[in-house]
């Protein structure tokens, strides 16, 4: 008897499933103890792709919680693509919807932010454009100006205080986190990504340029709070323009 993909896909991500017939051993006897061993093996592997996609995430919730939580994201999200350094990007949502998370409110955008430096991190590299490029725009032409920002840059917007709670979770020295909203922009100008508090109306902005929308349209909708010359200058300093057109 064949068995499909799907069939051997399903049976393989639930623990309680029977062997798929046509599973057997040479003798022709159903493999069930050698079904269950890379069953079991194939959960494991995921389980550590997460734990090391997440170590922040897994430190506030604690080991035991994080793998049996693992144990649900993976049947709920099975890989999309061989490549494990990928795996994991659905989990800012599922911890949204993970009910016994919700005691800690903060999971999904640390779980975000987390996955922001993996891309970060993986992501194609890129020649900046010069420093001075900006300042050789004319006035009346800046804001219809596009900025190409590089692939590895992320902004994360979160209610609650994400830097100082990655900090806390990662630094010996670092301070306390106090309970307010707070945005990071995360660069990578060499090997590994930067983190960079900014504010909210600058982490909407940069967001807005990555869609390729002018500056003006990127400032339009902004509050009092957006220093654009210290985006601008961040984004410069961090080689995170590519291109301006």
């Amino acid at each position: 008897m064949t068995v499909t993909q799907a069939q051997f896909r399903t049976a393989m991500l639930d623990p309680n499933a029977a062997v798929p017939p046509g599973i057997v051993n040479p003798d022709g006897a159903q493999a069930s103890k050698r079904f269950n061993v890379y069953r079991n093996n194939v959960a494991v592997s995921l389980s550590d792709a997460l734990e090391a996609a997440f170590p922040v995430v897994r430190k506030l919730v604690g080991d035991e919680f994080f793998r049996a939580m693992a144990g649900v994201y993976l049947r709920k999200h099975p890989p999309k693509s061989p490549l494990m350094m990928f795996y994991g990007d659905a989990m800012p949502q599922f911890l949204h919807r993970f009910e016994p998370a919700k005691s800690v409110p903060y999971l999904p955008d640390i779980a975000a932010m987390e996955l922001a430096l993996r891309l970060a991190y993986h992501a194609a590299d890129a020649t900046p454009a010069p420093p001075d490029a900006l300042g050789a725009i004319a006035p009346d032409a800046l804001m219809s100006t596009r900025l190409r920002l590089a692939p590895a840059v992320q902004a994360v917007n979160s209610e609650y205080p994400i830097h100082a709670i990655y900090r806390a979770n990662t630094q010996s020295d670092a301070p306390k986190p106090v309970m307010q909203a707070e945005a990071v922009l995360i660069s990578r100008p060499g090997f590994d990504p930067d983190i960079h508090p900014i504010n909210a109306a600058a982490a909407k902005a940069i967001s807005l340029l990555q869609k390729g929308q002018t500056l003006g349209e990127a400032i339009a909708t902004a509050d009092d709070t957006l220093d654009l010359g210290a985006v601008l200058g961040l984004l410069l300093a961090q080689g995170a323009i590519t291109e301006i057109y």
